[in-house]
């Protein structure tokens, strides 16, 4: 049984900073994942988040879910202008389809600062 949500996704998408972890009983469907990611705390998905990817631009985890974990974090903090900057650093790098949702947040961080 994972005790983290680090551990759960370690074990369903791996660790590139990790050695592999051989896998657990528990189902490793994405809908259980998504579950626990869903009614994590904003803290326990940035340590996955930060664990896993600790340099943007690496990791394991597939970017939709990436997306789907920063934009929970948002929606539990949403006046933090730090987590709003890496949220949209994270934006940035995964394509053009995603550089108008970053400005948007490099806007309202800088909104934040400056009130």
């Amino acid at each position: 049984m994972h005790i983290t949500l680090t551990e759960h996704a370690r074990c369903r998408y791996g660790d590139e900073y990790q050695p592999p972890v051989l896998r657990c009983s528990e189902d490793h469907d994405d809908r259980h994942f998504i579950e626990k990611l869903t009614f994590a705390d904003a803290d326990e998905i940035l340590r996955m988040l930060h664990a896993l990817c600790p340099h943007l631009v690496d990791g394991l985890l597939p970017v939709w879910v990436r997306n789907l974990a920063y934009r929970l974090v948002l929606l539990q903090r949403p006046d933090d202008p730090a987590l709003m900057r890496e949220a949209a650093q994270n934006l940035g790098l995964h394509g053009p389809d995603w550089d108008d949702s970053a400005a948007d947040l490099e806007r309202r961080a800088a909104a934040l600062e400056g009130a």
